[in-house]
């Protein structure tokens, strides 16, 4: 090979790494994001209805925060009445909670566990579990909840 053929092939070479690497940051540019930031306390929630019966807690709360995009799994935070109970339920997701005030007693398969403020909860999907929030506080319970998954509640009987 020639120096003007070894000069066109380096040069021509060089072009197509650059159009590659230029190909390549095109692609990593920051695409709009799909949600939207949040930050909020614990006073600025809005509150939905007051709900329950057949199986929810009497009095019980939520506020919506955000949805996956992706798998369709709901974040939100529910508001359980002091000596409120859940009944016995599952869910085809995978559920993730942390306590943000109060404490609950949650039964998950055949293991009960009494948990506080900065308690964090994996709830396998399908697994049967409930939820007690004691009265000896006085205190609602309020939990933060982050679902794999689109929102189901199947009971026990």
């Amino acid at each position: 090979m020639n120096l003007n053929s070894k000069i066109k092939a380096s040069t021509f070479g060089s072009a197509a790494i650059a159009l590659a690497m230029l190909a390549h940051v095109a692609a990593a540019e920051p695409q709009e994001p799909a949600l939207e930031p949040l930050a909020i306390s614990l006073e600025q929630i809005q509150w939905g209805p007051f709900g329950g019966g057949n199986g929810y807690p009497v009095g019980v709360r939520s506020a919506r925060q955000g949805v996956d995009p992706v798998s369709g799994g709901i974040t939100y935070y529910a508001l359980f009445p002091s000596g409120s109970h859940f009944d016995l339920h599952w869910h085809t997701y995978d559920e993730f909670v942390v306590i943000v005030q109060g404490s609950v007693t949650i039964e998950l398969g055949e293991q009960s566990h009494t948990l506080s403020v900065g308690s964090y909860i994996v709830i396998p999907g399908k697994m049967n579990h409930s939820w007690d929030v004691p009265t000896s506080s006085g205190e609602d319970a309020i939990i933060l909840v982050r679902r794999a998954g689109p929102a189901d509640f199947n009971f026990v009987q």
